[in-house]
């Protein structure tokens, strides 16, 4: 069993920062990939910002200069740091996790998701 549980949503006001955590747990041998992804009220997901397990990260081009992802393997956890929100960075956040578990019987890893947390920015 793997739970994937974000943490750190919340009303903020423009201008304002958050900071999103999302921590895995589980039957876990190995976290590879770990994404943010944002899905505005009425409109698609969409990727924000990833984190893979080699250090490369990538920020989404509508949030780059004020969001941060960050990570710390030995709690597999990832953070997102959001600086100067925006009313369109209102969304629900959700975090994603690429799982390797220790009961895999093909070696394969795993496509995990987050409930997703709210982030509302309004004055």
């Amino acid at each position: 069993q793997v739970q994937v549980v974000e943490s750190g949503g919340g009303l903020v006001q423009p201008g304002g920062s958050l900071r999103l955590s999302c921590a895995a747990s589980g039957n876990i041998f190995r976290v590879y990939n770990m994404n943010w992804y944002r899905q505005p009220p009425g409109k698609q997901r969409e990727l924000v910002a990833e984190s893979h397990i080699d250090s490369f990260t990538n920020i989404a081009e509508p949030v780059k200069g004020r969001f941060t992802i960050s990570r710390d393997n030995a709690k597999n956890t990832v953070y997102l740091q959001m600086d100067s929100l925006k009313p369109e960075d209102t969304a629900v956040y959700y975090c994603y996790a690429e799982i390797l578990t220790y009961d895999s019987t093909d070696g394969q890893s795993r496509d995990y998701w987050g409930q997703g947390t709210q982030v509302t920015v309004s004055s």
